[in-house]
Parts: C-alpha cells; structure tokens; sequence
C-alpha cells in the first residue's frame, strides 16, 4: 500500500508542477532558438539537427511564431492560426511536427511565440481568413477589432464600409494590424481553440504570449486557465519591477497565478551595470531579485528586439557577454539564453550551465550579495545540492574570496565561479563536445580536504584509487584526433567519490572544399549569373540587374522591381536550389551597353541581396559572389575555385567575420562548410 501511495504522488507532483503559470522549483535553462531574420540559423531542420546537443543544455527552446504570415516574415504580422497554413519563413508544416517531436523525445519543451494582440489581415482593414479545423470554421470580423484602434482610423474605415467594430482596447494600443477585442466571446473563441491546437495537436509545452500590454492581463489568465499549458511567460516590457510583477497578479484565476514574466527589469540592470561600466547597478531590483516573484521570473540579458541590428531602434549590451551570462546563469529565476550568445560564446556557456546544474540553482533558489563595488559584484547562491559564488566585472579576476569554504572551478572573460567545497566532487572547467582543435582542461576537487587530489580515466570506467592522479588545479590535455569519455573523481582517504563524466571529440575537420554544382553551364556568348538560394527562400527567385542607375535594367522593359524571373536548373550539394538568371539581349531599359554592371537576387522582391558587383557567370551566394563558370564555346564548362574570389561570409571558429584577403591557414566555416585552408 504504501508503495502504491508513493506512486500516486510521484504522479500527481509533475501536474502540481505544471499549474499556475510556471512549475515551483524549476531547474531548467530555456533557450531563444532565433534573433531577427535569422531565417537559416533557425530553418526547422537545422535545429531539429542540434536536438541531442540542446537537451544536454536546454529543457526549453522557445521558437518564433510558426504560422504562415503570407510571405517572408518572423511572425509577429501573424495571418494563419490552424494547421493547413504552416509554411513559414522557417520551414514546413511536416519539418515543424518533426522537430517539436525530436525535441520531445530528448527532452525538450518547445515554446510558442502566441500573438494574439493584434492579426494582420488579407482582404481589406477587416478582411481575415476564414479557416477550417477539425470540421468547425473559425472567422473574424469587423466587431472582433477594438473599437479604438490605431487611434480611430479603424473607426473612420469602419464608418465608410458601414460596419460596427467591438470593444475598445483593455490594454495599450498599437498602429500597424488589428487589435483584437478580447471582450468578444468570438475572439476568446478562436483564441481558446487555438491554443489548444498549439499544445494537442503540434505538441508544444508552452507558451510566450507576445505584447501583452496591448490587452487586459486576465485574458492571459483566461486563456491559460483553459488550455492548461506547462509554461507561459509574457513579455511585459517594461522596466518597474512592481509593473511587471502586478502583470503577474493579474492573471490570476481562482486565486492562482497563471503565467510568468520575461524579467525586464533584471535586464536593465545587467544592461546599466555593463554599458556604465558600474557593476553595483547589479544590485537594482528585479523579479529574480525578490522571493517573492522569482518563481515567475524568466531572466535574459538580450533578445531580438534588443539587440543591435540593422536600420531598427534597439538597446543593446554593448560588451561583457559572457560576464552578463554568466550572472544571469547563477541567479534564481528561469534563464533565457540568447541564440546569438549560445552560438557565439557556446563553450563557455555550456560550462556555466553545467556549474548550475551541479549545484542544482532552480527559478526559487536564495542569494546573497557577497560583495559590491563598480569593479565587480559578487552573489552566492544555494542550490540544491550545494553554494555558487558568481563574481562578474572587469576586475572579476582579481576578487579573493573571504570566505575559504568556496574554490574556483571555471573562469573566463570578466567572470570567475566558484562552488561550495562540501560539494565533494571532481570538476572539469571544459564542456562536453566536439572540438577541432587540441584542448586542455583543468580539473579541481571541490572538497572539504585539502590533501584531495583527482584520479581520472579517459576510456569511459569509473576511475579507482589506482587511477592515473593529479592535484587540484591540474591540467591535462586532450590531443587531436581523439575521442575520450573523461571520468574523473577525488580521491580522499583512499575512496572515490564524486565522480563526473565528460564526452569529448576532438578532430580536425574533414577537409572541404566548396564547389560550383557541374550543372552550372554557359556559353561562350552568353551573359548570365547563378544565384544559390537560402532555404527559406521560397519563391520564385527575381533578378534586377542594372548599369549605373537603377533605371538602367536589363531585367524589365519598364524598369519595374524586381525584374525577370531566374530558372531553377538544380539543387546543391547542401540542399539549396540553384537559379541561373541569363539576359536575353532585348530585354534593355535606357542603356546600350552589352553588360550590367550590379546585380541583385530576391525572394520574389523580399528578402534581396544586398547591391552585388555584376561579373558574368558568376555564382552568388546571399552574401555575394562565390567563384565563377568559365564559358566555353563547345558548352562544357569548366569551374575555377580562387581563395580571393570569396565574397561570402567566412568565419574562423571563434565566430569571428574574417575578410577572404586575410585568411590564413586554419579552419574556416564557408558557406556553411567547414574549410581547412592549407
């Protein structure tokens, strides 16, 4: 009986977990899968391709909205609501299902960006779709639109087409797409089902409600209540930690909090400390901050709309990644990773969350501030199974703990961690995975005696007191061309313990040389370009092609964006379809000349290439010109590869943009290759 009781608990506590907005206790770390237009960094098969890696990391990966938005778009202009219309700029419907399951197989929750404040429509001011699913047809109209929006010219339309719109707005109002009037019994309607849909039928876990200003905070409440999703967080913008906790306490339904918050106010404080250079700012208040709130907070440093991108008002972090990171990963709350961030600062990173883990920090876990001055600021924090103490600042390094119970186990730019030395176990400052090149990882024993020392193995058994042993603070290497299981542990009074396990690939790269795909042909005569379009270019691909003004075309007779269409003639090698642009020698508007001088390729006019120099039989790439297709007067070609003709973007393993006139010898990624440059 008592067995079976036991049982019944260990069953009943995971849905206990799953109720009022965001699970008690919850340990895990939540990724931001996507940053503005990243659109082949987030392509549905390639994060379904990092799954196994993610979940060693991430319990939670929040994707963009995934419905179709009627062209090339992140989301946020959303059209389509039900399955049938899941073509986005991401993938399709079938890759979305295949990725939300592989992430649920390894253990991923995946998130969905709800947006629901405003829908964009597609027949007039009032026009949206009217889509079928499950045999029952779901519509909106005009009294489905607030009555106040876009500041009465919704009103004025709705006057001229003699229609009634709905409520006014119950929250902040917004130019640009229809408010939706979440007093309507329709709207909730549509919105229940919905929601309901994303979690039954697609198998997401969760949602991130997006611009939940722009409506009352009790139909989040509302709508959770009855979907009953695992997690919810909205995104309150805004920089008062009492706003954003009051946001909270309002989508409360029988007295039960419905759904988290981003924590804006905790990166606010990140931000002012690193852009001020004054890490006491660290202290300001945030829901991470506050026990009573911090369940409900979920922490980030950055995200796409902060972040600094092209032509668009942001408030980035402008240095201190990785000690920004590096705080938000020891405090309480639930953190948030930025994608830019985890491809740029992956290993670092990795280790962050691996000390996190360890010491078993969740979203109620208690802090101390241990120090604080301009030059660094100090926080210990009690997990589960032991104490991190987080020291970021430009002067981080330089920090000596005065309390001895602590030893350093990971360091980097701006940031040290130390854990608690009744923890008891071995450490290695250096993450699983795959490597190119030679490493080095030191390996501490965080232990109460100070005579502990570590023995290890690198063939995957469990190491013995006969084991291969070094003192704390050792470093041992891992050569190229290896692939080592590391098992390590402290070695005190002549028994192990603490054992922890690291995987390692370390390997050079296959050497990989890109090429142009042989089914790439020209004449001798011919005037021609090959464009290798992105994945998530799905249209038909156009080309405007120009001399010195851009009325000057040799794509249209009139001089109309965004010219001529281009001929698909194959798929290459990485799966990208291959268009071949060639003129027809008439097709000239106000020029005499026999070739243009630039040239650019789009996505039916969106997104395009940026102004590209116009070399005939040249192969282009998004990022500009790859090499060249020699022409031959007996039409077979022949391809010639130079290191200087390389316009794409190149990176070294750093993610660091290199020039193609600066590489030297070393591994490069090219166009989504890894490259040895000899």
């Amino acid at each position: 009986m008592k067995k079976i009781l036991t049982i019944i608990i260990a069953l009943l506590f995971p849905m206990m977990g799953m109720a009022q907005g965001w699970p008690a206790e919850h340990k895990g770390v939540m990724l931001q899968a996507f940053y503005w237009d990243s659109f082949d960094d987030t392509n549905w098969t390639v994060l379904e391709r990092q799954a196994d890696e993610l979940a060693q990391y991430f319990n939670l990966v929040w994707l963009p909205q995934s419905g179709d938005c009627g062209g090339i778009s992140m989301g946020y202009d959303d059209l389509y609501w039900f399955p049938g219309h899941y073509n986005s700029s991401f993938g399709t419907e079938s890759e979305l299902r295949s990725l939300i399951s592989t992430f649920k197989d390894a253990g991923i929750g995946t998130i969905a960006d709800v947006v629901i404040n405003h829908r964009k429509s597609n027949n007039g001011w009032f026009g949206f779709p009217s889509e079928t699913y499950k045999g029952v047809t779901y519509s909106m109209g005009p009294a489905d639109v607030c009555g106040n929006d876009d500041g009465g010219k919704a009103k004025a339309e709705a006057d001229r087409l003699g229609v009634t719109l709905g409520n006014n707005d119950t929250g902040e109002g917004w130019d640009g797409m229809r408010d939706l009037d979440h007093k309507s019994a329709n709207v909730q309607k549509v919105v229940k089902a919905y929601l309901k849909m994303l979690l039954e039928d697609l198998g997401y876990a969760g949602f991130r409600y997006d611009m939940v200003k722009g409506y009352s905070a009790s139909y989040t409440g509302t709508y959770n209540s009855d979907a009953k999703p695992q997690y919810s967080v909205g995104e309150y913008w805004d920089g008062n930690r009492t706003s954003v906790q009051n946001w909270i306490n309002n989508t409360k339904v029988d007295g039960a909090i419905q759904s988290a918050a981003f924590d804006f106010p905790f990166r606010y404080t990140v931000r002012d400390a690193i852009n001020n250079n004054d890490w006491t700012k660290l202290g300001n208040e945030s829901l991470a901050s506050n026990t009573a709130s911090r369940r409900y907070s979920v922490t980030f440093v950055e995200n796409h709309d902060t972040e600094k991108r092209q032509n668009a008002a942001q408030d980035p972090i402008k240095r201190d990644t990785l000690a920004a990171n590096a705080f938000m990963l020891a405090m309480p709350g639930t953190p948030c990773v930025f994608l830019k961030h985890w491809m740029d600062c992956k290993n670092d990173i990795k280790s962050m969350i691996d000390v996190r883990n360890a010491v078993g920090i969740h979203n109620q876990s208690n802090y101390t501030k241990s120090t604080s001055d301009r030059n660094y600021f100090a926080i210990s924090t009690t997990g589960t199974e032991g104490r991190l103490l987080c020291v970021v600042g430009k002067q981080a390094g330089t920090y000596t703990p005065t309390n001895q119970s602590y030893v350093k186990v990971l360091s980097g730019y701006h940031y040290c961690y130390y854990m608690s030395k009744d923890m008891e176990t071995a450490w290695a400052d250096l993450a699983s995975g795959e490597y190119e090149t030679a490493q080095k990882v030191m390996l501490t024993a965080v232990s109460t005696d100070a005579n502990a020392k570590i023995v290890y193995t690198t063939d995957g058994s469990n190491p013995t007191a006969s084991s291969k042993s070094v003192a704390s603070g050792a470093t041992i290497d891992l050569p190229l061309g290896t692939n080592i299981t590391l098992k390590a542990g402290i070695l005190v009074g002549g028994a192990v313990k603490g054992i922890i396990t690291r995987d390692y690939v370390v390997q050079e790269p296959e050497e990989i040389i890109p090429t142009i795909p042989s089914f790439c042909t020209r004449t001798e005569d011919e005037v021609c370009a090959f464009f290798e379009a992105p994945v998530t270019w799905t249209n038909t691909i156009k080309c405007w092609a120009w001399n010195n003004s851009p009325a000057e075309n040799f794509t249209s007779a009139t001089g109309t964006w965004p010219g001529a269409d281009c001929q698909q003639i194959g798929v290459a090698d990485n799966g990208n379809k291959v268009w071949k642009w060639t003129w027809d020698g008439t097709r000239q508007h106000k020029t005499t000349v026999k070739q243009p001088g630039f040239i650019i390729f789009s996505n039916n006019g969106s997104p395009q290439t940026a102004d590209l120099t116009f070399t005939n039989g040249g192969y282009y790439t998004r990022d500009g010109l790859f090499d060249v297709v020699e022409a031959s007067a007996s039409g077979i070609e022949s391809v010639h590869s130079s290191k200087t003709n390389v316009q794409n973007n190149i990176y070294n393993l750093n993610g660091q943009r290199v020039e193609s006139t600066k590489m030297s010898r070393g591994i490069y990624i090219i166009n989504g290759h890894k490259v040895v440059v000899k």
